[in-house]
C-alpha cells in the first residue's frame, strides 16, 4: 500500500537538494524522510532516488512515481473536500422536455445525486413553453428544453438536428399530402417542421398529434405517418420516410438551461453538472 505520508515526503524530496532540506520543509527528522522514501521504494520494488552525500536525484522510476504520487494525493485531497463539509438537504425543482430525459440527462442526475444524497429532487417533464411558463410563475429552480425561436436566456448546452422518421420500410403516395405525426402545440420542434413543409411548397396532412415523443413514435412505427425528432433519440423501428421526393432539412435545435433569477446553493450545483457534462459532450470531452 502506497502511504500518503510517504508520497507526500516523497514529493517535498523531489524537489528539494536533500533529505535534510525536506526533514526542515516538513518539520519531519531526517532520518523519518529517510524512513519515508525506504518504505516507499520497498513497496514499489523500485529505486526512486540517487542520492550521496551531495546531491539528490530523481532515477527514471522516481520520475514516474512522482507523476502517480501528485495525483494520488490531488485525489486525496479532492475525497477530504468532498466528505469535509456538513451533507446539504433541501429540494431543486427541477423541469425538463421528455427529449432530454432519454438522452444525456439520466447521468447529469446521477452525478448531482453522489452528491447530494440527501437532497430531494422534484421532476417536472413538459414541453418546453410550459416549462418556462412554470419557471416565470416561480414554480420550478432550473429547466432545460429547446430554445424557443426569439429567446434569448440561458446557458447554451448543445445542438441537435431534427430528422423525419416513419415506419421502417413502409412508402408513402407522392401524389398524396404528406400524413403528420406531431407533438401538440405549442412545440418548438413542430413549428419548425411545418415552417419547412411551408416554405417548401409540401402538401401535408396532420393526421396525428401527440403529448409526448413516445407516443409520436409509436403512431409511427404503426404506420399513421410520419413523425419528427432529434437525432439523438431512440428510433427503433423506425427509418427514413420511402417513395417521396426527400423532405427538406430540418434545423438544428438548440437545448439550454434556463435558472430562476435566485438560484439556491443546490440548484447552482445541478447547473454546473448539467453545463459540464453536456458543453463537454458537444465538444467530445
Amino acid at each position: 500500500m502506497l502511504h500518503p505520508q510517504w508520497l507526500r515526503t516523497f514529493v517535498v524530496a523531489a524537489g528539494a537538494a536533500s533529505f535534510s532540506a525536506t526533514a526542515r520543509r516538513l518539520n519531519l527528522t531526517q532520518s523519518t524522510v529517510s524512513d519515508h522514501i525506504r518504505q516507499l521504494e520497498a513497496a514499489v520494488g523500485r529505486r526512486l532516488f540517487v542520492r550521496d552525500t551531495h546531491s539528490l536525484a530523481l532515477t527514471p522510476d522516481g520520475e514516474t512515481m512522482l507523476t502517480h504520487a501528485r495525483l494520488i494525493l490531488e485525489a486525496i485531497t479532492t475525497a477530504e473536500a468532498q466528505f469535509a463539509g456538513p451533507r446539504l438537504k433541501g429540494r431543486v425543482r427541477f423541469g425538463t422536455s421528455d427529449d432530454m430525459v432519454v438522452g444525456p440527462l439520466p447521468d447529469v442526475l446521477a452525478a448531482f445525486r453522489r452528491r447530494h444524497p440527501d437532497v430531494e429532487l422534484n421532476i417536472t417533464i413538459g414541453f418546453t413553453s410550459a416549462l418556462y411558463a412554470e419557471l416565470d410563475a416561480g414554480k420550478l429552480d432550473l429547466i432545460t428544453g429547446k430554445r424557443r425561436p426569439g429567446e434569448t436566456r440561458g446557458h447554451n448546452l448543445h445542438r441537435e438536428p431534427l430528422v423525419w422518421l416513419a415506419q421502417a420500410g413502409a412508402r408513402f403516395d407522392p401524389a398524396s399530402p404528406l400524413p403528420l405525426i406531431l407533438l401538440e402545440e405549442p412545440s418548438v420542434s413542430r413549428s419548425f417542421a411545418l415552417d419547412a413543409l411551408a416554405a417548401a411548397g409540401r402538401r401535408f396532412q396532420i393526421v396525428c398529434s401527440a403529448g409526448s415523443y413516445a407516443a409520436c413514435a409509436a403512431a409511427a412505427r404503426g404506420g399513421l405517418g410520419i413523425m419528427v425528432q432529434p437525432a439523438h433519440m431512440p428510433a427503433a423501428g423506425l427509418g427514413t420516410p420511402r417513395g417521396i421526393d426527400p423532405l427538406p432539412v430540418l434545423p438544428e435545435v438548440e437545448y439550454v438551461a434556463v435558472a430562476a433569477p435566485k438560484l439556491s446553493p443546490l440548484a447552482r450545483t445541478l447547473l454546473d453538472i448539467l453545463l459540464e457534462s453536456l458543453t463537454a459532450r458537444t465538444t467530445g470531452g
